[in-house]
């Protein structure tokens, strides 16, 4: 099953549980009757996949709803347990954290390194704001009508439509030594907006090389080259990797590929339609706090599937990428 070929009563009820559960006067009023941390915005997120249980996939198809931290059923009073079924489709409650932008990172512990041509899976970021230094990562080279940009979140490039076209990026990041004088590389040129009240599709923006800075597409080992510049969309099950400006290299399968998520950033809790949910494969995190802006790539065929701009201690969310292609109107350079 991909996000193409849905079922009907499934997409329903996963859109009947996001108005229930993920929408501002639904999050009010969850709030105003939260007495104790459990009951305090709990759930964070809704999608669809095969129901779990005793930790094993089963054949039924299920309205996932992912919480903070799941609690044992007598703990939770009657009116805010989550439905056995919506609309005939049986309900599954996943924990996963609570989701946040992976954008914002304290000071690392080793310093993350200067490459020329630029590639992507690299440190990037934009001039401090007041005493706030920012890092993420630079997802792709892509193209638009014959120059070269570079791809990543908008929270890590215009700190969440807070900076303004022309400003200057940098890499290595200057929370990662970078320097200003010496390090700049492209301009910040496009943002596509975020939206603390409504719903979002994507979290991206791109910046213009600078013309005496060269490029590499080729992402950082042990993603690579992609094998085609064509994306792929991200199917359930479907085995991923990506490099990362914190992490580095890492693995995952894709867990939801229409998971609705609010997410916490600096200008509020944002609501996301429709994304890619990622678990990590056993012993290692897929991401953290300054992964935001790599690129997934389906592992078997080598295409990419998705732009990562948040996650929790459990799970990595991600946009599609053919979505943050269409609202920028840009392709992938290969």
């Amino acid at each position: 099953m991909n996000r193409e070929n849905i079922p009907p009563q499934l997409a329903s009820a996963k859109k009947e549980a996001a108005t229930r559960f993920l929408t501002s006067s639904a999050r009010a009023a969850y709030s105003t009757r939260a007495v104790s941390y459990q009951l305090d915005l709990n759930i964070v997120g809704v999608g669809i996949g095969k129901k779990i249980k005793g930790g094993q996939s089963t054949a039924t198809d299920a309205v996932r709803i992912y919480v903070n931290r799941k609690f044992p059923k007598a703990q939770i009073p009657q009116p805010q347990q989550v439905p056995a079924a919506i609309r005939g489709v049986p309900t599954d409650v996943v924990e996963t954290g609570r989701f946040r932008a992976f954008g914002l990172t304290p000071p690392p512990t080793t310093p993350r390194d200067r490459f020329r041509p630029i590639r992507p899976g690299t440190s990037i970021g934009p001039p401090p704001i007041g005493n706030l230094v920012e890092a993420g990562t630079l997802g792709a080279i892509v193209k638009s009508g014959g120059a070269q940009y570079i791809l990543s979140n908008n929270h890590v490039l215009a700190n969440e439509d807070k900076l303004p076209a022309g400003t200057a990026i940098f890499q290595p990041a200057l929370l990662d030594r970078g320097n200003q004088t010496t390090d700049q590389v492209a301009t910040l040129s496009k943002a596509v907006p975020l939206s603390p009240k409504g719903n979002n599709s994507v979290d991206c923006a791109i910046a213009a090389i600078d013309k005496a800075v060269s490029a590499d597409p080729t992402i950082l080992p042990r993603v690579g080259k992609l094998a085609t510049t064509s994306p792929i969309d991200a199917t359930d099950g479907m085995k991923v990797h990506k490099v990362g400006r914190t992490t580095g290299y890492t693995t995952g399968s894709v867990l939801d590929i229409s998971a609705d998520v609010n997410i916490q950033y600096d200008i509020g809790t944002l609501t996301f339609q429709g994304q890619i949910l990622i678990a990590p494969d056993q012993g290692q995190m897929f991401s953290d706090a300054g992964d935001s802006g790599s690129l997934i790539v389906d592992r078997g065929l080598g295409r990419a599937t998705g732009l990562l701009f948040g996650g929790s201690p459990k799970s990595t969310i991600a946009n599609h990428i053919s979505d943050v292609l269409t609202a920028l109107q840009i392709q992938l350079a290969g």
